[in-house]
């Protein structure tokens, strides 16, 4: 055994010469143990296959690590020499030089001289031409960057989104359009062109081409539910309403989770007042996507004010799971869920953790108080109920004189049930219904 490894030590090194995949594997070993021959096993690697990608990347890397930038670009220019004609290596070549040459005269000419000898046996190709528009740019010469543009393949998406990117700086929108009909008559199926297509038209005021590019590709791919949305939002920047409203409520059809089709229906129901349908829109996109404290408690408002306690709930138990440390949700869940017949039975509990949450220097809403009165003596806490509806019947403001009536009428009727302080619930009804037409009175009970 000892004899062996000794054979391998003595004949490793010889190997290792002509062997470039060898002498990388000892660099790494060697880096892996800190020590300082790694550099040296990698070069020798380059050496030994100076053909090789990742060994000229590695070796062009520690140049410019190190300061050399003239001895980078001689190693990656020997290796573009040794592998003319390798699209992939001239590409690399081309890259390294646009990173490392700053718009350099020397280095776009380098570029050229090895991109465009590619274009012989391959015109056309995008790779190719995207780099050599990119050099002619960089040298302020848009003729030749239209030239290289014009070789393009007419019916390509690839080719077709790389003239398209370029179209607008150098005035050939009617051009890009024309390639980009052809190419989604090739491939109708390509989202990414069908989208640059659309947008494309919408930049330039062709609406109803914009929405016909998505329509061909939803043809084609009626799965396309993002883009299916993105067409039903065009009709409607269109002033094609109907269309658009039809498409995106055939979406939610198929999707009742797409958020921008609850955006969009939202914003159009409320553009033409319709407001329950706007409403229900916007609610739905509040629960796909959350929203700020003040939306969740405003869409709760409204329902609770609508008499829909259960969707309230709905909406603010998503609230409340988004910002726990929100009091007013809180206070305001705990409301919904006491008024939601489902879920009356578990609201002590949420009435006792929203009180927790108030800081001590936060009154309680008088609604979350009268409403917790009532959770309190259905439970049986009377006393407890009691003090809550006298605290709520003072926190009340001067003009909200039928919720005070309310509280009134509860505190009454808490005492008659119970047999007790008779004269002053009589008392408590007349000015509950002297409420309903006038001011309160200084000396009502709860002042």
């Amino acid at each position: 055994m000892r004899g062996w490894m000794c054979s391998l030590f003595f004949l490793l090194p010889l190997r290792a010469a002509d062997d470039a995949r060898l002498e990388y594997a000892f660099g790494v070993l060697e880096q892996s143990r800190g020590a300082a021959g790694a550099n040296e096993r990698f070069e020798a690697a380059r050496l030994a296959d100076p053909t090789a990608l990742p060994l000229v990347r590695l070796a062009v890397d520690r140049k410019m690590h190190d300061g050399d930038r003239a001895g980078a670009i001689r190693i990656f220019r020997g290796f573009s020499k040794a592998r003319g004609g390798d699209v992939r290596a001239q590409l690399a070549y081309a890259d390294f030089l646009i990173n490392v040459g700053g718009g350099d005269a020397g280095a776009l000419k380098l570029i050229e001289e090895s991109l465009v000898p590619l274009l012989e046996k391959d015109p056309g190709n995008v790779a190719v031409i995207r780099r050599l528009v990119e050099v002619a740019r960089e040298r302020g010469d848009d003729a030749a960057a239209v030239g290289w543009l014009k070789s393009l393949a007419t019916d390509d998406a690839e080719a077709a989104l790389l003239f398209g990117a370029q179209a607008r700086s150098l005035n050939l929108a009617d051009e890009a359009g024309m390639r980009y009909e052809a190419a989604l008559m090739a491939e109708p199926g390509n989202a990414v062109l069908a989208r640059a297509a659309s947008d494309h038209f919408r930049r330039v005021g062709r609406m109803d081409d914009a929405v016909a590019a998505l329509q061909r590709h939803i043809g084609a791919a009626p799965w396309s539910l993002g883009l299916r949305a993105r067409a039903g939002v065009l009709l409607f920047a269109g002033k094609r309403h109907a269309e658009g409203e039809q498409v995106l409520k055939e979406l939610l059809t198929i999707d009742p989770w797409h958020a921008l089709a609850h955006q969009a229906l939202a914003k159009y129901y409320r553009l033409e007042k319709r407001e329950p349908e706007a409403a229900f829109h916007a609610r739905e996109l509040l629960k796909i996507r959350g929203g700020t404290v003040s939306e969740f408690l405003e869409f709760a408002k409204e329902r609770l004010e609508a008499g829909d306690a259960r969707e309230a709930r709905l909406l603010l138990e998503k609230a409340v799971f988004d910002h726990p440390d929100d009091p007013r949700l809180r206070t305001t869940l705990a409301v919904a869920t006491h008024k939601d017949p489902e879920t009356r039975a578990r609201a002590g509990r949420l009435f006792r953790e929203a009180e927790a949450v108030l800081a001590g220097d936060v009154d309680p809403d008088p609604e979350f108080l009268t409403n917790s009165a009532e959770a309190l003596i259905e439970a049986g806490h009377t006393k407890a109920g009691e003090d809550r509806l006298r605290t709520a019947i003072r926190a009340f403001p001067p003009e909200a004189k039928e919720e005070t009536a309310a509280a009134l009428r509860k505190l009454a009727e808490l005492w008659q049930s119970e047999g007790r302080n008779a004269d002053a619930a009589k008392a408590l009804l007349k000015r509950a219904e002297a409420l309903g037409g006038g001011a309160r009175t200084p000396d009502s009970p709860g002042d």
